[in-house]
């Protein structure tokens, strides 16, 4: 078969062809549920699936690629392909996507000499040698191969960042040369000149908006007077930052404006159609003048929500799809009130189902604590430093750090940090905790009791500016530390391994004295275990954590990402192929206090606040 662009529409095998697309991203999904997904953007009318790919995800170590189990790209587009689907594929190599680092390897940065997105010859060489590692995926899975992929979109809303021509170009050329055939195209906001400083003639323009779809597409007309009129970001929600609203956008008003869109003749990818989870440590940030990190939940209120199940919105968009093409008999499950699944498991019906209830719910204790002092043998590799390295200097792409130092301060003094705090700091003297840090605050200073021994500062990355000039700055604690003016020097420090959190800290964890009590001081970990039936394994869950602060969670050993008590989100998405039948254990590390030591094994999300 042939995809290519014609003079007024996309032509599949020289005939007219509509794309219905819906944004999955593989990485912000787990791989049992990779099939599950794309059959409901399917069934909600939708003939393509597009996703993103995380560069930085894939080669988290320079020369390295890792393309296995949640990574395994070939495998993603090997099942749209399985349900009848198109795929487009979006490399980057910057992506955004509220990721960490807009997808740009931390390691790029390190020495200072790379010119990001740019025709600078260190970063093109990097470039270059990821889409060698990617070709071997994409080429044979193009469509004139017999393969899902239709449209490649080459770097990613590049009118908002720069105006680099020449870039582009040698960007472009990359990926002809790697073997891609397929049609290429780029995308930006249809205002001011973001279409034109984004894109070049040999690529097709697409838009990123999600209203007001007539004045966006009579932009992107007049940007390109001939081709398809495609939206290839139709914003349908919006993501979350910790300490704000969870954000949605009624299911009415944005069915009208895609109403619009297909009306007017326009393609379309619905961003996102599944939004899905940063679990880990993947989540990005934003700083416009203030820094702030992006929410562990990507559930972005997209027509299917982070546990799978069709909205409100799923329906009201397949009602208007219904209108410009045929759609699927929709199954009982994923009619309204349905479980909204869709395989049946043996011993656990047919996923016609009503959705479970909070009576599903299970408790569980935490009844094993250790301090995070008794578990660093298992988490920490020290090494020393005059002053204190950053943490791309120590290699460490995400997490904690644990700064170190012994200090002689009988009458106390204000402790200070040159520069900035990246991002977050826990300071503590003899194990006792006296402040925090916080970049978002811009607090740079914090008052010392009268100490004669240890200083501890706990340093945590929230997330990774992903968006604007202060994309692949270094983390940690930027500029000396000083007390009272006084440099502080002879470091000991470590990044903490959480991700994955090795099975010794485990095995620590679990030969732990039981404790009594409800309340948790931390830095600390807990533990606690419960049991589901094989019934119970099958539907996706939510992690509540009412009572407890700031920390991290993990599931049999799978990281579902932070908490924080600040909101919007209360709960943390556990999918159901991470649970097992019979005895299931939680790790939570808790960074300040917990005045619970129970968390709920829940079936609905507490995602926050909602306003239209």
């Amino acid at each position: 078969m042939r995809f290519a662009i014609g003079d007024t529409d996309f032509l599949l095998d020289g005939q007219p062809h509509r794309v219905l697309s819906g944004a999955i991203h593989y990485f912000r999904v787990h791989p049992d549920l990779w099939a599950d997904r794309i059959r409901k953007a399917k069934l909600m009318g939708l003939n393509t699936v597009e996703t993103y790919v995380a560069w930085n995800a894939h080669e988290a170590t320079p020369g390295t690629f890792d393309f296995s189990g949640g990574l395994d790209l070939g495998r993603f587009l090997d099942l749209v392909a399985a349900e009848g689907m198109h795929a487009i594929v979006r490399p980057g190599p910057y992506i955004c996507a509220e990721w960490t680092n807009g997808g740009l390897p931390f390691w790029l940065f390190t020495d200072g000499t790379v010119g990001i997105r740019r025709d600078e010859p260190q970063f093109l060489a990097a470039v270059g040698r990821y889409l060698d590692a990617l070709a071997p995926i994409l080429v044979p899975r193009q469509i004139d191969a017999g393969g899902p992929i239709v449209l490649v979109q080459v770097e990613n809303e590049y009118g908002a960042y720069g105006s680099d021509p020449v870039y582009l170009q040698k960007l472009e050329q990359m990926h002809r040369d790697v073997g891609l055939t397929v049609p290429f195209t780029s995308v930006d906001q249809p205002m001011d000149s973001m279409l034109e400083d984004g894109s070049l003639p040999s690529l097709h323009k697409t838009g990123s908006f999600g209203s007001r779809s007539t004045e966006r597409l009579a932009r992107l007309r007049q940007a390109q007077p001939t081709g398809p009129l495609m939206c290839s970001e139709f914003w349908d929600g919006w993501f979350d930052s910790w300490g704000e609203h969870h954000h949605t956008t009624p299911a009415s008003a944005s069915a009208e404006d895609l109403d619009v869109l297909l009306a007017a003749g326009g393609s379309v990818n619905i961003y996102m159609f599944h939004g899905g989870t940063n679990f880990g440590f993947t989540n990005g940030a934003n700083d416009k003048g203030v820094y702030r990190p992006i929410a562990t939940s990507y559930d972005y209120d997209a027509p299917l929500d982070e546990a799978g199940r069709p909205t409100e919105k799923f329906h009201a968009f397949r009602a208007v799809i219904a209108r410009y093409a045929p759609v699927p008999d929709l199954p009982a499950a994923m009619q309204p009130g349905g479980s909204g699944r869709l395989t049946a498991d043996a011993g656990v019906g047919d996923g016609q189902e009503a959705r479970p209830t909070p009576a599903a719910d299970v408790a569980v204790r935490l009844d094993r604590v250790l301090p995070l002092a008794e578990l660093l043998p298992a988490v920490t590799a020290w090494t020393t430093h005059e002053t204190p390295p950053t943490f791309d200097e120590l290699g460490a792409a995400s997490g904690f750090v644990l700064y170190r130092t012994e200090v002689d301060l009988p009458e106390g003094g204000v402790l200070t940090v040159d520069e900035e705090v990246r991002d977050r700091v826990l300071v503590r003297v003899d194990g006792r905790p006296v402040g925090v840090l916080e970049r978002e605050h811009h607090d740079r200073a914090v008052a010392l009791p009268p100490v004669t021994g240890l200083l501890e500062l706990l340093v945590e990355d929230q997330g990774r500016v992903d968006y604007g000039p202060r994309i692949g700055e270094p983390k940690g604690l930027i500029g000396a530390v000083r007390v009272d003016g006084v440099e502080l020097s002879r470091w000991t420090v470590s990044p903490l391994a959480l991700d994955p959190l090795p099975e010794a800290a485990v095995e620590v964890l679990r030969a732990a004295t039981t404790t009594a009590g409800e309340t948790l001081a931390g830095p600390a970990f807990g533990i606690g275990s419960f049991d589901l039936p094989a019934s119970g394994t099958t539907i996706d869950r939510y992690l509540a954590l009412d009572g407890f602060r700031k920390g991290v969670v993990w599931v049999n050993g799978f990281c579902l990402g932070r908490y924080w008590s600040r909101g919007p989100q209360k709960t943390l998405a556990v999918p159901g192929p991470v649970l097992r039948a019979g005895r299931n254990e939680v790790v939570v590390f808790e960074v300040h206090a917990a005045v619970a030591r129970t968390v709920c094994m829940c079936v609905e999300p507490e995602l926050g606040h909602t306003e239209a």
